[in-house]
């Protein structure tokens, strides 16, 4: 049996030990690199809370009265039987005791009649097709010191109803409720708003929240229209004193979009100040239930555990303008 040489084996030891320490550098640059794509990736992670309603919204009454069993286009219904316009008989007969009775009478219902058809045009009640609906947006970037935000907004998705109107109430306030308790941290506003006809809004509000959702890398918690959905990544309610403190240079960005029936948030100011911020703020957690058609919050991070920094603030949200 023939054995290798001791200089080849020497040259096998030292080749082996020169694969693995190139092996083992490898491993580590790749440790790092993905570690740094998992981190940037779970920095950029938001949160999604809201719903619609418009289509669950009313429609508008008919105009036709070819369905009604005592309408005749041809002569006036006079027989008394079950329908129509009863009265003419009474005012002309004096029956129920004297013409004054049934002119007033007459006068009472034909006031109903009158207020009945005032709210049948198309452009009647909130979801008429040519009814105003105002659709808006508010967006605040916060100091990092704010991060307990992070933790209110993830409270909300998790328990808030946003199958129900009233529960979107319940979203808004909260969120603009929420805001107003950090005006010492914030930094950074942008607002726009748009008035539209009530048949265009719900598209103009989808395209906004498209716009705005774009701007995330992920969606790691939602609560949408009652659905709710959490990513491996997302922050979970944390408990007292679990944050840790950064650089406070670093930012939170919360968006506020809302489709409002009416034009009362069309008198909202451009925001440049934090008095305008307060008072939009104080505007949309007011909103009356049966007025909001829609309503989304996304923030960024999700996690309390992250924060943006200047350069990312600048990218991707350029609209934002310092106050």
């Amino acid at each position: 049996m023939k054995f290798f040489s001791p200089e080849f084996m020497k040259k096998v030891k030292a080749n082996v030990k020169v694969w693995t320490r190139s092996l083992v550098a490898i491993s580590l640059v790749a440790i790092t690199v993905f570690g740094n794509a998992h981190e940037a990736f779970a920095k950029r992670a938001g949160g999604r809370l809201g719903g619609s309603s418009f289509k669950s919204a009313p429609s508008v009454p008919s105009r036709s009265t070819s369905s009604n069993p005592s309408y005749n286009s041809g002569t006036p219904y006079y027989n008394g039987g079950g329908g129509g316009f009863f009265f003419f008989p009474m005012f002309f007969g004096g029956g129920f005791g004297g013409g004054l009775f049934t002119l007033l009478l007459l006068v009472i219902v034909a006031g109903a009649i009158m207020q009945a058809f005032r709210g049948r045009g198309d452009g009647a009640g909130i979801t008429g097709m040519s009814s105003k609906v105002t659709v808006a947006k508010i967006q605040v970037g916060l100091l990092s010191s704010a991060r307990s935000l992070q933790q209110e907004l993830t409270r909300l998705a998790l328990e808030s109803d946003t199958s129900s109107v009233e529960g979107l109430a319940t979203v808004t306030r909260e969120t603009a409720v929420s805001l107003m308790r950090h005006p010492e941290y914030w930094v950074y506003v942008s607002s726009a708003n748009e008035n539209t006809k009530f048949a265009l809004a719900e598209q103009k509000f989808n395209g906004l929240v498209m716009s705005e959702r774009s701007k995330l890398s992920t969606e790691v918690l939602s609560n949408v229209g009652g659905r709710v959905l959490q990513g491996k990544t997302a922050a979970s309610l944390p408990s007292e004193g679990s944050l840790s403190l950064e650089d406070p240079s670093e930012y939170i960005v919360v968006t506020i979009l809302l489709a409002v029936a009416g034009e009362s948030l069309s008198k909202l100011p451009v925001l440049r100040s934090s008095e305008d911020l307060q008072a939009s703020l104080s505007a949309i957690g007011s909103i009356p239930a049966d007025d909001l058609l829609a309503v989304e919050v996304l923030w960024e991070p999700q996690s309390d555990e992250y924060t943006l920094t200047n350069d990312e603030i600048l990218t991707v949200y350029p609209d934002l303008v310092r106050i």
